[in-house]
């Protein structure tokens, strides 16, 4: 499974770059707000240091407005994927731009007819909202299971980004499912490290060597 880090944070993005955790970055308009940057100075950054696919949203609301934002985007560098929302102006900018060669990101999926939608329209992610659904007390994950039972019955080539991902538990569930993609917050990739009974053992290794009084170096 692929790892795309969902923020704008460039110094956590080449954190996690310098360990290998990524395949790519997801940003909204909220992430960029938090950045407190200007929108193509942050994402030509990321970008830039990122080969894989950076995602970035347009914000009009009718096809037209999608697309002709979603051309200046792609303007940034050649790795943006245009993300759009899954509306019906959505699905048709995300026709438009894919016919034109270019990486779509269709995102807040909430249901397998939407992915079905998302994928014959040739997206290139379909982004589903785990954590959302989660929120409303519908378990996400099972959103995450229709869409690849649908996409490997039919061979879609649309990849599906697990998305609103909350915790390390999402990440286990999300690959063992079949996600081609999950887009999480830096913490949350971080936090897939930690384990009580490492920090248990390490310590009772530290305190056996500290008895032997050697050193290494």
């Amino acid at each position: 499974m692929k790892f795309f880090v969902d923020t704008a944070d460039t110094d956590a993005i080449r954190e996690l770059n310098e360990l290998g955790m990524v395949d790519g970055v997801t940003t909204n308009p909220s992430l960029i707000m938090k950045s407190g940057r200007d929108i193509k100075e942050v994402t030509k950054e990321i970008c830039d240091m990122i080969p894989g696919p950076v995602s970035a949203e347009t914000v009009a609301t009718d096809a037209d407005g999608m697309i002709a934002e979603g051309l200046e985007l792609k303007k940034i560098a050649d790795n943006i994927a245009i993300k759009v929302p899954l509306t019906w102006a959505g699905l048709k900018a995300c026709k438009a731009l894919t016919d034109q060669g270019h990486m779509v990101n269709v995102t807040l999926c909430f249901s397998p007819n939407q992915a079905l939608l998302a994928a014959k329209a040739g997206a290139t992610f379909i982004s589903p909202f785990v954590g959302r659904l989660d929120d409303i007390n519908l378990d996400g994950m099972d959103l995450i299971a229709d869409i690849r039972e649908i996409y490997d019955n039919y061979g879609f080539e649309t990849q599906i980004l697990a998305a609103s991902i909350r915790s390390a538990n999402h990440m286990t569930k999300a690959a063992k499912i079949g996600a081609d993609v999950a887009t999480a917050p830096p913490d949350v990739i971080r936090k897939m490290a930690a384990h009580p009974l490492t920090d248990k053992g390490l310590d009772a290794f530290l305190k056996d060597w500290a008895s032997t009084g050697q050193k290494i170096l």
